[in-house]
C-alpha cells in the first residue's frame, strides 16, 4: 500500500483528502499544517508520497518540494492548490504532478504519480 503524508494549512481539506485517499487504497500515515512541520514529518515517517499544498504560511510548497528532493530516498511530491495558475509553475519543479484541490481523488493522485 502506498503511504502518503498530507500537507495543508487548512484542517478541513486535510480531513477531506484523508477520506478520499484512504477510500481509494492509499495509507495516510501523517498530516502536517505547514512547510517546516512537513519536512520534519517526512524525514521521520519516510512516506512514498507527499500531497503538498502550494500556499502555506511558512514555507511554500515549491520550497518544500526542493528540500524534499534532496532526501534519499526522496518521496514523490504532488502539489495541490485551488488555483490553476500554479499548475504551470509546478511543472518546473521536482514535483511529479499537480492536482487542483476540487479534483482530488485517489484516481487523480495515481494518475499524477504516473
Amino acid at each position: 500500500m502506498t503511504s502518503v503524508v498530507i500537507v495543508d494549512d487548512y484542517g478541513p481539506f486535510r480531513d477531506s483528502a484523508r477520506g478520499l485517499l484512504e477510500t481509494g487504497g492509499f495509507e495516510v500515515v501523517g498530516e502536517a499544517d505547514g512547510g517546516y512541520a512537513a519536512l520534519q514529518l517526512v524525514e521521520e515517517l519516510r512516506p512514498d508520497v507527499v500531497l503538498l499544498d502550494v500556499h502555506m504560511p511558512d514555507l511554500d510548497g515549491f520550497e518544500v518540494t526542493k528540500r524534499l528532493a534532496q532526501l534519499d530516498p526522496a518521496p514523490a511530491v504532488v502539489l495541490t492548490s485551488s488555483r490553476d495558475d500554479y499548475a504551470t509553475l509546478a511543472a518546473n519543479t521536482a514535483a511529479r504532478g499537480f492536482i487542483r484541490k476540487d479534483e482530488l481523488s485517489a484516481e487523480a493522485l495515481t494518475s499524477a504519480l504516473g
